[in-house]
């Protein structure tokens, strides 16, 4: 026992004497490492003063919360409805009977009111295939109306018949930037409203995701989860201001894994603007295809920086050749904007018009030129293009008149082009999208409001001539009840 009580009487005078030798040798040091350990110690001083930033205004740049963006956005974002299936005035009572009649399907996402007197923003996915269109938006259901869709952007716009509504304050996405915090606001499954929080991971980010015949990717990517339902809804920074449309998520399971991919705002005002006022977007056309900067590339071409992009391909009597461009040359800036890669080409010459004047600076062999471009319309002129459609929830289609670059690529010189085709009766008769009806009946088929009324009255003995999109022709006759 006496051993016992030497030996803790001594280590603990051992720990005393330690404990004396620190305090007087270490906590009085000046050294600011060990001011850092006093801190850590001392229960007045907060966890984070130790790590504030100094002097570079960050700090300031940060919200408390997120409230005032979510009381300023979530108003703005509506719940919708895609009602898709075959109309059934089609069907008669031994198709009940046999169990073959109409079955609706219903999909759902979210959409964006860009004005207050009831345009809204959705994605072309949401609406895709859709008979009839629901909007909801605070417990109130309203009709919409299809005004356009944009299948290079996977944008569609709506209208419902409603005045003042809350109408979602719009950002620049130009101005975003990269660690930027973001919201993600939706409406899914009619739960009034969703809201998530992350920044901005990246800018013009191609993945390879859209259709169209130009398709335009120049995502915003975030790390703010979007999950099934939130298509459609707003990317809003920490104002409540408009950024983005969110369009979709990279995953392998089908949930947020924390890559989503939202459409900048400002290219979703020009294609909403040009459904509204025109009918169809308005796609103003250098002349030139080109390609990414690869290492590969670089090396072959002797190129230092992978920022640009290569001409490919100069269009024949284009705005390129005009001005005097060739295959090869190497593309730094269109406008005022520089070029890092094809998601910044495609998006700056995404808000021009046919006819106007572009200034591209390039590099040829080394020595850097500047040429002027007049834009030129899908057609080759100057003008706007303003396309005569119709939209039918009996046909279950959008019929388009075809315009000069389908009319070249299947070889027509007219016809009627179906579109945004769902269950109906233009695919019970065997048609799909992308397919063009140049007679019917033996008669040109050029109007498309001619030919959605006649194919919704007619009946009898029914002969459809045209061309499959793969350029194939087809000629098929129906008896239609």
């Amino acid at each position: 026992m006496k051993t016992l009580l030497k030996t803790t009487g001594a280590a603990f005078v051992a720990g005393l004497a330690g404990a004396a030798v620190w305090t007087n040798l270490i906590l009085k040091s000046p050294n600011s490492s060990n001011q850092f350990r006093e801190n850590q110690f001392n229960p007045e001083t907060t966890f984070a003063s130790d790590f504030q930033p100094a002097s570079t205004g960050l700090s300031a740049d940060l919200p408390v919360s997120f409230v005032e963006a979510s009381q300023a956005s979530t108003g703005s974002v509506v719940f919708i409805k895609n009602f898709s299936g075959t109309d059934p005035r089609r069907y008669s009572m031994f198709d009940y009977f046999f169990g073959t009649g109409p079955v609706q399907q219903v999909s759902t996402g979210s959409g964006v009111i860009f004005s207050n007197d009831g345009y809204i923003i959705t994605n072309n996915h949401v609406i895709d295939g859709a008979a009839t269109i629901e909007v909801i938006h605070k417990k109130r259901t309203y009709q919409a109306k299809l005004i356009g869709t944009d299948k290079n952007t996977d944008i569609a716009v709506l209208k419902i018949d409603a005045f003042n509504l809350p109408a979602i304050t719009r950002g620049s996405s130009k101005d975003l930037k990269i660690g930027e915090w973001v919201l993600a606001v939706g409406n899914p499954f009619n739960l009034t409203s969703t809201v998530t929080a992350g920044i901005v991971s990246a800018k013009e980010r191609q993945i390879n995701i859209l259709g169209g015949d130009f398709p335009l990717e120049s995502f915003i990517q975030t790390d703010a989860p979007i999950n099934p339902g939130n298509s459609g809804g707003a990317l809003v920074n920490i104002k409540g201001e408009l950024v983005g449309i969110n369009t979709a998520i990279l995953s392998r399971t089908g949930s947020y894994t924390g890559y989503g991919f939202a459409v900048p705002v400002d290219i979703v005002t020009k294609v909403s603007n040009d459904l509204i006022q025109y009918g169809e977007v308005q796609k103003a056309i250098p002349g030139i295809d080109a390609v990414e900067i690869t290492p590969e590339l670089a090396e072959e071409m002797k190129i230092k920086s992978l920022d640009g992009v290569i001409v490919t391909h100069v269009v024949r009597e284009g705005a390129a050749e005009q001005a005097g461009m060739q295959r090869n040359d190497v593309i730094l800036k269109v406008g005022n904007q520089e070029i890092t890669g094809m998601g910044s080409f495609d998006e700056a010459l995404s808000y021009y018009y046919p006819g106007d004047q572009l200034s591209i600076m390039y590099v040829r062999n080394g020595e850097t030129k500047t040429s002027q471009l007049t834009l030129q319309n899908l057609e080759g002129g100057k003008g706007v293009l303003k396309r005569e459609y119709f939209s039918s929830g009996i046909l279950g289609a959008r019929l388009e008149a075809v315009n000069t670059i389908e009319k070249d690529r299947l070889g027509v010189q007219f016809g009627i082009k179906i579109t945004g085709l769902t269950r109906g009766y233009l695919r019970d008769l065997g048609l799909r999208d992308g397919y063009v009806i140049t007679q019917i009946n033996d008669e040109p088929a050029k109007d498309p409001k001619v030919v959605g009324k006649f194919l919704e009255e007619y009946s009898g003995r029914l002969l459809l001539e045209g061309v499959s999109p793969n350029g194939q022709p087809f000629m098929q006759s129906y008896n239609v009840k």
